[in-house]
C-alpha cells in the first residue's frame, strides 16, 4: 500500500519535511564549531572584564560616598555642640562672596545697558 497523499495537485510522501541537508564536509563543520566556541569564550571574557570594572568603579563610588557621609555626620555633631566647622564657614563665606560678585556684575551690566540706551 502506498502511503503517499495528493495535496494541492502534488504527490507528498511521508517522512521529514523541508529540504534535505546537503552533505557537509565534516572537517569544515568541526572547524566552524571550534571557531564559534573561541568567539563565544572571547565575548564571555570581555563581558566579565567589563562587569569587574563596573563593580570596581561602583565600589570606589560607595567608599567616597561613605567618607562624605561620615564628614557630614562629624559636622552635625560639631554643630550640635554649638561649634561651626571651618569647612561650613568657608562654604558660607564663599557663597556670600559669589552672591556679592553676581550682584556687582548685574549692576555693571545694568549700568552698561543704561549707558548704551542713553547714547541714542
Amino acid at each position: 500500500m502506498d502511503d503517499s497523499k495528493v495535496v494541492g495537485g502534488k504527490v507528498k510522501k511521508p517522512g521529514k519535511r523541508g529540504r534535505k541537508p546537503a552533505k557537509i564536509d565534516l572537517k569544515a563543520k568541526l572547524e566552524r564549531s571550534r571557531q564559534s566556541a573561541r568567539e563565544c569564550r572571547a565575548r564571555k571574557k570581555l563581558r566579565y572584564q567589563y562587569l569587574e570594572e563596573l563593580v570596581s568603579s561602583r565600589e570606589r563610588a560607595i567608599c567616597g560616598l561613605r567618607e562624605e557621609l561620615e564628614m557630614y555626620k562629624q559636622w552635625c555633631m560639631a554643630m550640635d555642640q554649638g561649634k561651626i566647622p571651618s569647612e561650613i564657614k568657608a562654604l558660607l563665606t564663599g557663597e556670600e562672596q559669589s552672591k556679592s560678585q553676581q550682584n556687582s556684575s548685574r549692576h555693571t551690566k545694568a549700568v552698561k545697558t543704561e549707558a548704551n540706551n542713553n547714547s541714542w
